[in-house]
């Protein structure tokens, strides 16, 4: 399964969760930029996911295709924050939400690009089920 979603990719990550102090204990959420990724990303995912959520190892590939600026050529790599890791822990937590798998560990292979790029900007996305295969040396 593959497909582009067409959306200026958001920045906000993961990682940029806060937290608070209330009655002695730490409460964790979401900031507003963070919040609005999601939204952006299930809304977009969801017409996308699968009948069913796929049972076992996925292998995901994904290009990160953000608007260049002048100072960028297209195509070029996009060696800025936001970090990849960070990019896609967000989008994977979200293609779990959307149905896409079960859970987000079932992804045992990642290979994942971010580069500046003229239009169209989004995220191409390569979902692929593997087969069980045993390790041998």
């Amino acid at each position: 399964m593959n497909f582009f979603i067409a959306i200026k990719p958001p920045t906000a990550t993961a990682q940029e969760k806060q937290v608070r102090v209330m009655h002695g204990k730490p409460i964790f959420y979401d900031p507003a930029p963070v919040k609005d990724a999601k939204k952006l990303l299930c809304g977009h995912l969801i017409t996308h996911r699968p009948d069913a959520p796929i049972e076992g190892a996925v292998s995901l590939t994904t290009l990160w295709l953000f608007p260049r600026g002048k100072s960028h050529k297209n195509g070029e790599w996009r060696v800025s924050k936001p970090d990849t890791d960070n990019l896609q822990k967000l989008l994977k937590d979200c293609m779990t939400k959307c149905g896409f798998w079960k859970d987000d560990a079932q992804v045992v292979r990642e290979t994942v690009e971010k580069r500046w790029a003229d239009d169209p900007t989004g995220i191409y996305i390569e979902i692929t089920e593997l087969e069980d295969k045993t390790y041998e040396k």
